[in-house]
């Protein structure tokens, strides 16, 4: 695949980009480990100056970053100016809380003394998603560097220019050479990384196949990983629910990155009792939607990624017609008009066994189903091979427990959006991968927990 910045919005190839040689590679990886023996000294007060800096650069500008990440992925403007300021209060976080989280643990024993050391572990090979360009990489690099360790990125073909936009923040940010540095280098190249021995652990954002690839690769070299991959996460609304509260949210929990986010509402699993009233204000919200061109402020949904993501996003919506779903809405990609454009679209009545009952759907596409109470509910829910978010909807106390206690994922949300926050860890189960990223336990991922015993 070309390293490339292709505009999502018009097809026009903008800039093109001389992947890595195997010399630079070598050059890269030789730095980040020379690098790491000295940065792993440094204080946290230092380390922490540092990523406030980041994050003042971030915040100061935030609308050019905002304005790369459209470019080069057709995310609206103003939700990749928001993402740029969720990721400096990535950095933030951690550069308050990162002492506290890596602190000696005291624990009684039968020693004089014994506790539990955190110590970094060395270069961390991130491999980056485009869907959120800056997030998913300021989400690993903020507790990684934080921890002592250094960080390689291996960002998504697609998005060159913010990877290394991104290297250029830390490093006007005064971290030294080394310690962050982007690799320009196609899926090919993944595996010879992850094996050096220079590379201490990896993680992934992404799909499954590069997930179960890049864990194999690193199973066989004894690796650490932390992999966060695809969902197909439910969003149940049960019969106490706010219904107006419960449609608004859901638009914005489909549309979310014009559709394209792992933690996307994608199956919305509606109670039969006020599943029509449910249905008739979310098609009309998803009728007034805008789409367009995503630097407009009154834009709501711009382009899929690559022409690659909207072919099969419509090849998996025609399949769920061809078997009998019913379209609401929507149904075709916006092919009178340059770009990767798709309608906003729900399907409805959707036969057992069809794609939609199983796949993982990338774009602006809501799929329906009915289900006669919570137990119907909840067993739709985890029929699924994902396990990443999950969104119910309920006033009951006593269906909320159940939803909490008994639905299949990494996170549960009751009466809200599925969202990541720094305070909370965010990952999945099942298909959606394993570890987890953010609070203090995305800190700990990649840290030699060490257990200090002295007489």
């Amino acid at each position: 695949m070309a390293i490339a910045t292709i505009n999502p919005a018009t097809g026009e190839t903008l800039k093109t980009f001389q992947p890595d040689s195997d010399a630079q590679i070598e050059a890269k990886l030789e730095l980040a480990q020379q690098a790491f023996y000295q940065y792993r000294r440094l204080s946290f007060p230092q380390k922490a100056e540092w990523m406030q800096k980041a994050a003042e650069i971030l915040e100061r500008d935030r609308e050019k970053f905002g304005k790369i990440m459209t470019l080069e992925m057709g995310k609206t403007l103003k939700s990749a100016i928001a993402e740029v300021e969720k990721s400096a209060s990535a950095c933030r976080y951690y550069a308050e809380n990162a002492p506290l989280f890596l602190a000696d643990a005291p624990a009684k024993t039968d020693a004089s003394q014994s506790f539990v050391r955190y110590q970094p572990l060395g270069p961390i090979l991130a491999v980056m998603p485009w869907n959120f360009p800056f997030w998913q990489v300021f989400r690993f690099a903020a507790p990684a560097l934080m921890a002592g360790n250094v960080g390689l990125l291996k960002h998504a073909s697609n998005v060159p220019q913010c990877a290394l936009l991104i290297a250029e923040i830390f490093k006007e940010a005064g971290f030294p050479d080394g310690v962050f540095q982007t690799l320009l280098v196609g899926s090919d190249k993944v595996s010879n990384i992850v094996a050096d021995d220079r590379v201490k652990a990896a993680t992934l954002t992404g799909s499954e196949p590069a997930g179960a690839s890049l864990a194999a690769t690193a199973g066989k070299n004894l690796k650490k990983t932390v992999l966060e991959l695809g969902g197909s996460d439910p969003y149940i609304v049960m019969p106490s629910a706010d219904i107006e509260a419960a449609v608004n949210t859901a638009v914005t929990a489909r549309m979310i990155n014009n559709g394209q986010s792992c933690i996307a509402a994608k199956r919305f699993i509606l109670a039969e009792a006020i599943a029509d009233e449910f249905l008739k204000h979310f098609t009309l919200k998803f009728e007034a939607l805008k789409i367009g061109d995503p630097t407009l402020s009154d834009t709501d949904i711009g382009p899929l990624a690559t022409a690659d993501i909207l072919k099969e996003l419509d090849s998996q919506v025609q399949a769920c017609i061809k078997s009998g779903a019913k379209v609401l809405t929507g149904g075709r990609a916006l092919s009178e008009q340059p770009g990767n454009f798709y309608q906003p679209t729900i399907l409805a009545e959707i036969p057992v066994g069809s794609p939609a009952c199983f796949e993982e759907f990338f774009g602006p596409v809501a799929l329906v189903f009915r289900v006669s109470g919570i137990d119907a509910a909840i067993e739709l829910a985890n029929n699924t091979s994902f396990g990443l978010g999950s969104s119910a909807w309920t006033q009951e106390k006593s269906e909320c427990d159940r939803f909490i206690s008994e639905l299949e994922a990494g996170a549960v949300f009751i009466n809200g959006l599925v969202k990541s926050d720094p305070r909370l860890p965010f990952g999945g189960i099942k298909r959606s991968g394993y570890g987890r990223e953010l609070s203090v336990q995305g800190i700990h991922e990649f840290v030699n927990i060490k257990t200090v015993w002295v007489k």
